[in-house]
């Protein structure tokens, strides 16, 4: 079987660094999903403004490799110890598929790209390709009683952000607080803890740099992303 997209998602994540490590966990975190030329088709739409929720399943296209692990590190539990990859969500996978739930904004129903789905609390960089849409269903899709394994053993404190109002005021005023949001995950891989390193990732158009000391991160400096 082929496959190929139909779709791709931008939220603003220039790469993988920094993206949420799931999806829902920034709930008001903006993104489109802009359909491929060939999928723009405002028919295959109809009945999907009636959804409050949508599954997405997509590439996880910036961790392309060959071949694959059984096990893996996952990275929530300090990349000490390996799990069997199919009791993970880890990218390093036989076939490098992702699953995230988002809510659907709204319809831009007529624009010059066709139909454009606005969407929350998506956890993928600019430009990842979707394969699939569906909706989320709650009578089947919801299930109360279940476990997380593990990643219910997992507790990790959000992190306390201070960052200067005159760096925030260079954001869009709708990105400020998803952005905090963003940065009080911690960003950082869970086994980095050097209170000296600078770190960096673009965000709409913005370079992020921040340090995390203890159980805070501090925003250095917020300045125009430049590609080299």
């Amino acid at each position: 079987m082929e496959i190929q997209p139909i779709a791709r998602v931008y939220t603003g994540f220039a790469s993988k660094f920094a993206v949420p490590r799931q999806s829902g966990l920034v709930p008001q975190l903006p993104g489109r999903v802009v359909f491929e030329p060939p999928y723009r088709d405002p028919a295959a739409l109809r009945g999907l403004e009636e959804f409050s929720h949508l599954w997405l399943l997509w590439e996880f296209s910036q961790n392309r490799r060959s071949g694959w692990s059984p096990t893996v590190r996952p990275p929530r539990l300090g990349g000490n110890r390996r799990w069997g990859v199919f009791a993970t969500r880890s990218p390093f996978r036989p076939n490098p598929l992702g699953l995230s739930c988002v809510a659907l904004q709204c319809i831009e129903p007529d624009t010059p790209q066709g139909p454009v789905l606005h969407i929350l609390g998506a956890d993928l960089a600019d430009g990842t390709p979707v394969y699939d849409i569906k909706p989320y269903l709650p009578s089947a899709d919801c299930i109360p009683q279940a476990t997380g394994g593990f990643t219910d053993r997992v507790e990790k404190p959000a992190l306390a952000v201070q960052c200067p109002p005159a760096l925030l005021e260079q954001v869009e005023p709708a990105l400020r607080e998803p952005l905090l949001q963003v940065l009080a995950l911690d960003p950082r891989p869970a086994y980095h803890s050097d209170p000296q390193r600078v770190y960096g990732f673009g965000f709409a158009g913005l370079e992020i740099k921040f340090t995390v000391i203890g159980d805070t991160l501090y925003v250095q400096s917020i300045e125009p992303h430049t590609v080299c």
